[in-house]
């Protein structure tokens, strides 16, 4: 119970700021802007690279990562489904996927770790997995959605990952770990400065977004933003839950842990990705918000039944 209450109330914290930002215009009309590009372009391919080039990635390969790639795979899949019946449309079926699907292992996932699991370790493989896949994966199906890009051949479709910064970021840090190099200190620090930017900009990028925002799961986007919300905070742990307990055999913390990260809200810099886009906003401004309140009574109950 403490684990989830302190990492919420340390977003919900910021976001506020944020917020507070937003209404007072101490930073602009541009402000929210400015942060995203900053997180989008600058701070959070450093937090990338910082710690994946520092990460053992033998972590990945695991029994209860499985569980949730699996889990993940499942709920973004039917969301895609679903956008495709209903013709949401490229950019609002990638970032509802991801809505869906893409766990909070960072700024909220760790807390929690550490007071509900124990452990704060037990997200690093979530994290490494969307890292080095998921992110890279959907940014490259964004790019190559956009109507303003120049799609060319078929070898500058399949560089289109290496010239986005935050997939940049990733695939960097995982070669500088897979080498086994030990990048230099005077070259580190900068970049470990830098990069603890990402989490502060997202969230107070988040906050600033809220200002004049109507209540969610209304309007145009009230479909999408309830389907994926729904997946994520219900749909993603009981899917987890299932997999790991009657086809893995897991019990006991192993259960636990699978679940309760798979339980974590979306992750705010998701709203960041649609933001640079210009796809897809409101939908991830209001699927995080919904799924990040509705993660805290999720997790209490997961917490009182398995821990």
């Amino acid at each position: 119970m403490r684990g989830v209450l302190t990492g919420f109330w340390v977003i919900a914290a910021v976001i506020a700021v944020g917020y507070a930002l937003g209404r007072s215009g101490r930073i602009g009309d541009n402000g929210r802007e400015v942060l995203t590009r900053l997180a989008f372009h600058v701070a959070t391919p450093a937090l990338l690279f910082t710690t994946l080039a520092q990460a053992d990635l033998s972590v990945i390969l695991s029994g209860k990562l499985l569980v949730t790639v699996c889990a993940t795979a499942a709920v973004s899949g039917i969301f895609v489904a679903v956008a495709a019946v209903r013709r949401w449309g490229v950019g609002a079926g990638t970032i509802g996927a991801l809505c869906s699907g893409y766990v909070n292992a960072g700024n909220l996932g760790i807390p929690i770790a550490v007071y509900v699991l124990g452990d704060a370790s037990l997200v690093a493989p979530v994290l490494l997995f969307q890292q080095i896949v998921a992110t890279p994966v959907a940014l490259t199906v964004l790019d190559l959605s956009r109507p303003d890009r120049q799609h060319g051949g078929l070898v500058r479709r399949m560089l289109t990952p290496l010239r986005n910064p935050v997939a940049v970021g990733s695939l960097s840090g995982v070669l500088v770990s897979a080498a086994g190099l030990r990048v230099p200190g005077p070259v580190l620090d900068p970049l470990t400065l830098i990069g603890n930017m990402s989490v502060p900009a997202v969230l107070l990028a988040f906050g600033i977004s809220l200002c004049g925002a109507t209540l969610p799961g209304r309007g145009a986007d009230r479909g999408p933003v309830l389907l994926s919300a729904a997946l994520k905070a219900v749909g993603q742990p009981l899917i987890a839950w299932a997999l790991a307990a009657g086809l893995f055999g897991l019990g006991g913390h192993d259960l636990l842990d699978v679940v309760v990260t798979s339980a974590l809200p979306a992750a705010q810099n998701l709203y960041t990705y649609a933001s640079r886009y210009g796809v897809a906003e409101r939908l991830a401004r209001e699927s995080i918000l919904l799924s990040t309140i509705a993660a805290v009574p999720v997790l209490v109950v997961i917490a009182a039944l398995l821990g």
